[in-house]
């Protein structure tokens, strides 16, 4: 018995067969589950309430109403062209293009500037108050003066949006820079580099997370005013049609519109957020 006994043990431990495992889910998966079974359980609360009548349709329309309006808006058959004579994809599209210019403009002034504030000690303290003070300001504030100064067109609803994309990007940024390793800045100088050099290899690469970091920010504000800023002529927009719905009580269109507004944005974020991983692999994990 004790001589089988050592055969076995003498037997290599590596040829036993594993138990079969059923396969884990990653958490990224789990994560999308989550997420889908949350979003189908406010879908149903918001269905009950619906059903159960508290409010009048007018106040609370159900999902169904909503649904049914996203079908209408997006129909160019339909004997209006969608929605007053545009489809939904069509309000869509000149919003997001207005978002476009607005925040493109305003991130390159804001990368720009806060470039320079973050180098030049003097340049930050002359124009930090003033970037602060534009910050601070809510954008609505400043869109009838803009519309004194542009006229009704296209120009002050970009303008409005480029203005409040470039403060978070400037401030951003120069926080950024000013906080970039001394070590690194050193070690490519003794190496020869010039500043030009050291500003392209060294401090906006070190710089990049942060200074995306605002661009998120800047597109949010920035899409989160264009019903501000389309209230004024913007009657193509998807802040135009919300603006208008309301005027004639229609809720369920309103809902449609604030509900495209805020998947679009979270779909431009997640785009950003890509960007950002793809551009500092090395963010989180060190």
């Amino acid at each position: 018995m004790p001589q089988a006994l050592a055969e076995v043990s003498d037997k290599p431990q590596g040829t036993a067969r594993p138990a079969s495992r059923a396969p884990r889910s990653t958490p990224a998966a789990r994560t999308v589950l989550v997420r889908a079974a949350a979003v189908l359980v406010l879908l149903g609360v918001w269905q009950l309430l619906a059903l159960a009548g508290f409010w009048p349709p007018v106040i609370l329309p159900g999902p169904v109403q909503v649904w049914d309006q996203l079908l209408i808006t997006s129909d160019a058959a339909n004997g209006q062209g969608g929605y007053a004579g545009s489809t939904l994809l069509e309000r869509l599209g000149v919003s997001l293009r207005r978002v476009g210019y607005g925040s493109a403009y305003g991130i390159l002034i804001g990368v720009v500037l806060g470039l320079v504030m973050g180098l030049v000690p003097l340049v930050r303290a002359v124009t930090e108050p003033a970037v602060t003070f534009l910050r601070a300001l809510p954008p609505l504030a400043y869109l009838s003066l803009l519309v004194i100064w542009f006229g009704i067109d296209e120009e002050p609803k970009v303008y409005l949006l480029m203005i409040a994309a470039f403060p978070p990007v400037a401030v951003a940024t120069a926080t950024a820079v000013t906080g970039v390793n001394r070590q690194y800045v050193e070690a490519a100088q003794a190496l020869g580099a010039s500043r030009g050099h050291v500003i392209a290899s060294v401090i906006l690469p070190a710089s990049a997370p942060e200074i995306i970091t605002g661009v998120r920010l800047a597109v949010g504000i920035a899409y989160s005013s264009v019903v501000a800023a389309e209230t004024v002529n913007g009657a193509d927009g998807i802040g135009g049609m919300v603006l208008n719905a309301q005027r004639y009580n229609q809720t369920s269109v309103v809902i449609l519109g604030l509900f495209v507004i805020g998947i679009t944005g979270l779909l431009i974020d997640t785009a950003i957020v890509g960007v950002q991983r793809a551009l500092s692999p090395w963010r989180g994990l060190v």
